[in-house]
């Protein structure tokens, strides 16, 4: 584990979110809130006023939250390049197979680049969506580098969730919506972190509503942590952890300006840690995935841990405070998920 506070923390320097996309996602066929759960025994375990989890398992028709970065980052490119007839993009499961669905939708071809590693029932579910799919022999950043690209040719788009083109800022924007649904106040946020597209959204949201955001990230693939701590982006390397969507090297430079301003500190988890969370989660009754449930796993090792002291008092972190854990995926990997639960009896089981 490892905690970090964020030494240029200055929510007065971050972008305000953006409005426009929520508007957009309400007009699509099928678009709801999506749930947010109560945890009041963990609250109570933990001393603390409420803690709640944002159920992203199940968004328009998809089991992440990606889907609302894509299909807002595809609407304002399309305004301006209606003459595009292939999406392209680069990602470890969730974003590409929101992509290829978005594509789908509307009437538009997609090819999605995978890792080596990505696992085949990933895949598989960006198959389904209709995607041609590309596996690349290497890691996230070498598919991020091809697809890059690929959409340079004629005709091509790339919805990118990582670098500073024009889709990538516009993913950030669409992920507001996820913050925008919340109807009640929050003191503390805990968002899983990859290249920090969600977490950025959420940095926006903290800052407009005084709220503290932590960046949850795996110990394997801690590239914010890395770039808090020196001030500027600094790659990482990532040998691989089950938390797929967020097996990331460096952050996103659409996202970096309010990362840096707008994140408290973060948390680092391990791949053990995350499925202890899964498992605890579907006690409960609730079924999310490893990045999900890193948020959980994070709140834990925070509200505990001695070495997380510094960063509890940084965010006044006590019996008042009221929690938000982003839990962003449900089971994209269900065999995957189901040995994980299996492995042991829950937290706290009888």
């Amino acid at each position: 584990m490892r905690i970090v506070v964020n030494p240029a923390h200055d929510p007065s320097a971050v972008a305000p979110p953006s409005a426009e996309a929520r508007a957009y996602h309400a007009s699509l066929p099928g678009y709801a809130p999506t749930p947010l759960r109560p945890l009041p025994g963990l609250a109570d375990e933990l001393g603390l006023g409420a803690v709640a989890l944002k159920d992203e398992s199940a968004r328009l028709g998809l089991p992440a939250f990606k889907v609302l970065g894509a299909s807002w980052a595809v609407e304002r490119a399309l305004r301006e390049r209606p003459d595009v007839h292939t999406l392209v993009a680069a990602s470890a499961g969730n974003h590409g197979r929101a992509v290829a669905h978005v594509a789908a939708l509307r009437g538009l071809a997609a090819r999605i680049l995978l890792p080596a590693r990505s696992a085949p029932a990933r895949r598989a579910a960006i198959a389904a969506e209709g995607a041609e799919l590309v596996v690349v022999d290497g890691d996230y950043e070498d598919a991020v580098r091809q697809a890059a690209e690929e959409g340079a040719r004629d005709g091509c788009l790339e919805v990118a969730d990582v670098g500073d083109s024009g889709p990538a800022h516009w993913v950030v924007d669409g992920y507001a919506t996820l913050f925008a649904e919340l109807g009640e106040a929050f003191d503390v946020v805990l968002v899983p972190t990859g290249v920090g597209s969600l977490a950025a959204a959420a940095a926006r949201y903290g800052a407009a509503a005084g709220a503290a955001v932590i960046a949850v990230e795996p110990a394997a693939a801690a590239c914010l942590a890395a770039s808090l701590a020196a001030g500027a982006p600094t790659r990482v390397a990532t040998p691989g952890t089950g938390m797929a969507g967020l097996d990331c090297a460096e952050v996103s430079a659409a996202a970096w300006p309010d990362l840096r301003a707008g994140i408290a500190g973060g948390v680092t988890v391990d791949d053990a840690e995350a499925q202890a969370a899964m498992r605890e989660l579907a006690a409960l009754g609730l079924a999310i995935g490893d990045c999900g449930a890193a948020a959980l796993a994070a709140l834990r090792a925070l509200a505990t841990e001695d070495a997380a002291a510094p960063l509890r008092a940084a965010v006044g972190l006590g019996a008042a405070s009221r929690v938000l854990l982003i839990a962003t995926e449900g089971p994209t990997d269900p065999d995957a998920y189901a040995r994980a639960v299996r492995a042991a009896e829950p937290r706290g089981a009888a």
